[in-house]
């Protein structure tokens, strides 16, 4: 009987542990990526509560510590680079996590310990899905391969179009926070340290700088308002982000001055996607696509990391090649199991949004005097709690692995 078949499009954390997984249950596996070729760089993210159990099984734990950030704590400074209040970093799961690591990294060392046996098709998208028969599921790509499968994992961003081809707006609810994103990758300079800094301004502004293991600096501009920026001509885009931050202060200016140069630069306007249910028929949507939960809410990463683990968990415990029924089963278990974590991260108080960025002096000072207050004894322990997310108390479900064809 030949292996059951998985068709993964997007090749970043969630499609890559999906891959990684369904490979090591004896799952064909094949990853359709937009890209032209594996996608590096990126900003920081971690690995976090359930995570970093996950990442143990996988046995990468040591190999994510090895590209640690250098990043070794947090802290909130004004316009004259004073800090005002530093951030609980104790343990694995403080603002600056444990396993702190950037994006394209963590993504590389998945990918290069896959198992053998999946294959990579590079620089194509989905154009069209059939789900007509019940034995299985067909899509076409922008070259016009037609690929048999019998799943279809959507493990795309949180504007994935293979998604949005195939669910209705009402199955998916797009929820802007009103908060824009600018990133890049600066040079770093001698007043650099090995700690996050976080500066606010007047106007709903932030600036963040974070060190990063290759002799740079990861900064981004982050504000409250959306000027439309996502898909605008780069000039233009960066023009707007000098004019809303003119007057910022602190290391405004030097970032947008190395955003001038940077060859990474990316804008997001911060967006949550909520789905009443995650699969339908023999295609399953994980990671940003199905339930992005923004840098405003962390654990991004860590849901992602987890969600191929629980899908291929459920998966493994269908021998032979899945029917519908048995199919269906398995991805319902995914979804209730899966989404306590989500929900619990997705809820953030639009109030919080209001205290991270004030707009007037005196939003600012009172900001200041709260932060203060929250990140010294006997509160900070509460502080500590927001940063736990990806948490619980539920036993991971088994894999049972089996072996590959061909081993």
């Amino acid at each position: 009987m030949t292996a059951p078949h998985a068709l993964i499009t997007g090749a970043s954390i969630a499609g890559l542990s999906a891959a990684w997984w369904l490979r090591t249950i004896g799952w064909e596996v094949t990853v359709v990526e937009r890209a032209s070729s594996f996608r590096g760089g990126g900003q920081n993210v971690d690995v976090r509560g359930v995570a970093r159990e996950v990442l143990d099984r996988m046995d990468l734990t040591d190999a994510i510590r090895a590209k640690n950030t250098t990043e070794t704590g947090t802290v909130i400074v004004d316009a004259d680079d004073r800090v005002i209040a530093e951030l609980p970093s104790d343990g694995p799961d403080g603002a600056t996590a444990e396993l702190e690591v950037l994006r394209g990294d963590f993504a590389r060392a998945i990918l290069e310990d896959l198992p053998a046996g999946v294959r990579f098709v590079y620089g194509e998208t989905v154009t069209e899905v059939d789900e007509s028969r019940s034995d299985r599921v067909t899509v076409v790509t922008t070259a016009g391969q037609r690929l048999d499968a019998d799943l279809l994992v959507v493990a795309e961003g949180v504007r994935s179009a293979t998604r949005d081809l195939l669910f209705a707006e009402s199955e998916v609810d797009a929820d802007p926070l009103g908060i824009t994103m600018a990133f890049g990758t600066i040079p770093r300079t001698a007043d650099d340290d090995d700690r996050w800094r976080w500066y606010n301004a007047v106007g709903g502004r932030q600036v963040h700088l974070r060190p990063d293991p290759y002799g740079t600096i990861r900064a981004i501009l982050s504000y409250a308002g959306e000027d439309d920026l996502v898909g605008r001509d780069r000039d233009d885009a960066l023009r707007v982000l000098r004019e809303r931050y003119a007057d910022a202060g602190w290391r405004a200016e030097r970032v947008l001055d190395g955003f001038d140069s940077s060859d990474d630069v990316y804008i997001d306007e911060l967006t949550q996607i909520r789905m009443p249910g995650w699969h339908r028929g023999r295609v399953c949507v994980i990671g940003d696509a199905a339930w992005c939960v923004t840098p405003m809410g962390g654990g991004g990463a860590s849901l992602a990391l987890t969600g191929g683990y629980v899908l291929a968990a459920f998966l493994s415990q269908i021998e032979g090649r899945p029917d519908r029924d048995r199919l269906d089963e398995a991805l319902a278990s995914f979804d209730a199991w899966m989404r306590p974590l989500v929900d619990e991260i997705q809820g953030i108080p639009r109030g919080m949004l209001k205290l991270a960025y004030p707009h007037t002096r005196l939003g600012l000072a009172a900001r200041s005097v709260v932060m203060k207050v929250m990140t010294t004894p006997p509160l900070s322990h509460l502080t500590a709690k927001v940063t736990q997310v990806a948490d619980t108390d539920r036993e991971l479900p088994e894999v049972r692995e089996r072996a590959c064809d061909g081993e």
